[in-house]
């Protein structure tokens, strides 16, 4: 019987990639910006390295899951490992909430990496490291600093404190500060091979996991993530959609279900659906929704690619600002009557 492989705590597709960089520790760069498709498992990336760094017995370069270091990291209070996200974040992960303001209301929290939180890097910074070993801070998301908290981060990196890594994990560099990208050392994450994702999505119970994966876009972890929230792979909107531009269903009915949906989450599912048209339109297989390729593919031959092309853009748009929208009700209206627009047949009005 083949003895199990050790992951150090990485996922199934990470185990090389990690392997390979964690085998120049001892050139390690200062600071590390891991970042790649949204669901791939950058932050669990990103906690794995700083165990493997912090381990006092590695194994094959990665954390031994089993001296001291090992259980002081899974156990939360490793003193040589610090975790910065945001509150909400840290609320997600099953951490308490903040105490309340001095009115006696709930404070709400926040989405940002505070320049507090940063700043209160800098006594840890003044004391010696465990036995002599690393100092890991791990942030997370990067794109969740904001432009205080990512100005004092620069300052830091500029001169960086001695046996100290910086383990930064995001999505997208482009979204994050110019000069403290160029700080960093940067590590992308490939998207797993469908079949290695599959299987994991398998182990962890799901079923139809070839659907949800393609659907997420080859991301297991958002696809595990989706999954378990009780949807569909194809989300019931979408099918929505799909049945008002075959004369089904009503535009203001569609409307009032994005409306209690999350604006990321539509706009990302749209996006996704005009990539899989798209793909129709030059006789490529559909790359999403395979289990809906025959009503793309019947709606795909009657589209005009430049409407097509506009509301993809317009998605674009939204999706930068889908945090900041005022009036999601109106924002669905707008987008029903965009997305069929672009979706109705060619020989109509432009």
């Amino acid at each position: 019987m083949n003895a199990p492989v050790h992951d150090g705590g990485f996922l199934p597709w990470q185990v090389e990639p990690a392997r390979a960089w964690l085998a120049g520790r001892e050139r390690f760069a200062h600071a590390w910006l891991i970042h790649g498709l949204r669901g791939i498992g950058q932050v669990e990336f990103a906690l794995a390295g700083a165990a493997a760094l912090l381990c006092e017995s590695p194994n094959d370069g990665l954390a031994c899951g089993a001296c001291q270091a090992c259980n002081w990291v899974a156990a939360g209070n490793h003193p040589d490992l610090r975790r910065i996200r945001p509150e909400a974040t840290a609320l997600a992960e099953g951490e308490s909430a903040e105490a309340d303001t001095a009115e006696g209301k709930k404070k709400q929290a926040s989405r940002e990496i505070r320049v507090e939180q940063v700043r209160g890097l800098l006594p840890w910074f003044n004391t010696a490291t465990h036995r002599g070993g690393w100092r890991v801070a791990v942030l997370y998301p990067a794109e969740a600093l904001n432009v205080i908290s990512a100005n004092t981060l620069l300052k830091i990196l500029e001169e960086p404190p001695e046996n100290t890594v910086f383990l930064l994990a995001g999505q997208a560099p482009d979204r994050l500060l110019p000069t403290l990208v160029s700080r960093c050392r940067r590590l992308p994450l490939p998207v797993p091979a469908a079949d290695q994702a599959q299987a994991w999505l398998a182990s962890q119970g799901i079923e139809q996991a070839d659907a949800w994966l393609a659907a997420c876009g080859g991301a297991p972890l958002l696809a595990r993530e989706r999954a378990r929230s009780g949807g569909r792979a194809c989300p019931a909107w979408l099918e929505a959609f799909l049945d008002l531009c075959d004369g089904r269903g009503t535009a203001g009915e569609l409307a009032d279900a994005l409306a209690d949906e999350d604006i990321a989450d539509w706009v990302d599912g749209f996006q996704r659906l005009l990539v899989d048209l798209s793909l129709r339109t030059g006789a490529a297989p559909s790359r999403y929704f395979p289990a809906q390729a025959a009503r793309i593919e019947a709606l795909a031959a009657r589209l005009d690619a430049r409407r097509l092309a506009e509301a993809a853009h317009w998605l674009a748009r939204q999706r930068r600002l889908a945090g900041h929208a005022l009036n999601p009700r109106f924002l669905a209206d707008h987008a029903v009557a965009l997305l069929l627009k672009a979706c109705s047949p060619a020989t109509a009005g432009a």
